[in-house]
């Protein structure tokens, strides 16, 4: 009977090591040169022949190397012709807070009420999720969690998808407060025998008042007595010091034109839109606010029966050209978040450049979330999370990684996907 006993606990340990997700690279101590790679800056700009030097986790040179004589220091890596990008960057996702959406066990991406504004997502993200670990064989390095539900969702955070535990991972923990926006129209509960279609929410204004006196509470409590402690107040704080971004998820032109006018009354400094389905159609007017877009994800089908097919393929450049700072972002979704090259991919077949496209998910994303000097372009000074393919990453067939560094880290490109897909290579190339 011990015999079977200790047959069982091999066997148990064996599965889990087998299921375990790769260990963390070490941290980078010395110094890492690349050498002979086209390098795709973040900023518009791409280097065909570079040099980059990475020391102790930084970038510390970009340089062309045909016409730079520095000598070549610490551990060579020869990437001729491949491709050096900047780690790609996931907003808006549930990355880490959900594991199998079918499997109310493993989801962990709302709370009960309202307004959640304490609520940190990042308490609940999982490191070890195979679906993280899915992320990085397509350069997606750096993804933004995000709580769900009610009408303030609660506090995302930026992760880095090397790590240990939530802490390790925590890039820039709380960077801002999630907020629904309602809608100014609602669907036909046709099962209570009402027409099925839309028709005027006669709630909407006061959804919208209650949003405003929350807010106004919360500015209430600042100047209150601190010995009385309210969390949610407490929250939001951030954002109305402008420390914080306020992420507001809407989609249609009023609701974007009322939340635009809710900004200014509110004296809210940091706002985002997210999702903003509608925003092409008002884009001056975005524009002219100086507010911020996370775009829904880009692989979508059309809202409304009257819609362009492609119209979730064009909107980003209709944005872009009128002056709006965008971000390609994932509608909260956890594993389609390893997409996200082949949104930006997506939009350069309906006019934006492959440059342009990129910096959708590297320097846009960076700047909106409030890293914009430590992550999203390959420049001096900033965190060497990047990495290297053989072809266009933006594209399916040339995203096929060699490397790729967090913060100078050399990280495992090997997951579940990747284990899977070269056993049944090996099954169906052997010859009987």
């Amino acid at each position: 009977m011990k015999t079977i006993k200790k047959l069982y606990l091999l066997l148990f340990f064996a599965v889990f090591t087998l299921q375990a997700q790769q260990t963390p690279a070490p941290v980078q101590k010395g110094d890492i040169t690349l050498t002979g790679g086209v390098a795709h800056i973040g900023n518009g700009e791409v280097i065909e022949n570079s040099l980059i030097f990475i020391t102790d986790g930084k970038i510390v040179g970009v340089y062309d190397a045909t016409t730079t004589k520095r000598p070549l220091k610490g551990e060579i890596i020869k990437i001729d012709g491949q491709h050096v990008y900047p780690g790609f960057i996931a907003p808006d996702t549930t990355l880490g807070l959900v594991e199998i959406s079918a499997v109310r066990a493993t989801e962990d991406q709302d709370e009960i009420g309202e307004y959640n504004p304490h609520i940190e997502a990042i308490i609940a993200y999982n490191a070890e999720s195979k679906v993280v670990e899915s992320m990085r064989p397509n350069g997606v390095l750096i993804a933004q969690t995000v709580p769900q539900g009610g009408t303030i969702s609660g506090e995302s955070s930026v992760v880095q998808l090397d790590a240990w535990n939530w802490e390790d991972a925590a890039i820039k923990r709380g960077d801002g407060i999630h907020l629904n926006w309602p809608s100014s129209f609602r669907r036909g509960r046709w099962w209570m025998g009402e027409d099925a279609g839309y028709s005027p929410d006669k709630n909407y204004a006061s959804e919208i008042t209650q949003i405003k006196d929350f807010i106004g509470q919360s500015k209430a409590y600042e100047a209150g007595d601190s010995s009385i402690k309210n969390l949610p107040f407490a929250a939001m704080q951030g954002v109305l010091d402008g420390s914080q971004n306020l992420y507001v998820h809407v989609d249609s032109e009023k609701e974007i034109l009322d939340v635009l006018k809710f900004k200014e009354d509110m004296g809210i400094e940091k706002l985002v839109l997210v999702g903003a389905y509608r925003a092409y159609k008002i884009a001056d007017a975005i524009a002219k606010a100086e507010v911020p877009v996370i775009l829904a994800r880009v692989h979508s089908l059309p809202e409304a029966e009257d819609d362009d097919y492609n119209i979730s393929f064009k909107m980003a450049k209709t944005l872009v050209d009128a002056g709006v700072k965008v971000a390609l972002g994932n509608s909260g979704e956890y594993w389609q978040a390893r997409n996200i090259p082949f949104y930006a991919g997506q939009i350069t077949a309906h006019g934006l450049s492959f440059e342009d496209a990129l910096q959708l998910i590297t320097k846009n994303s960076a700047e909106i979330l409030g890293l914009g000097d430590q992550l999203g372009t390959l420049e001096s000074g900033k965190d060497a999370t990047l990495f290297v393919s053989t072809g266009n990453a933006l594209e399916m067939k040339g995203n096929n990684l060699t490397h790729a560094f967090i913060n100078g880290r050399s990280i495992s490109l090997e997951s579940h996907q990747t284990e899977l897909w070269k056993r049944y290579m090996e099954k169906y190339d052997r010859t009987e």
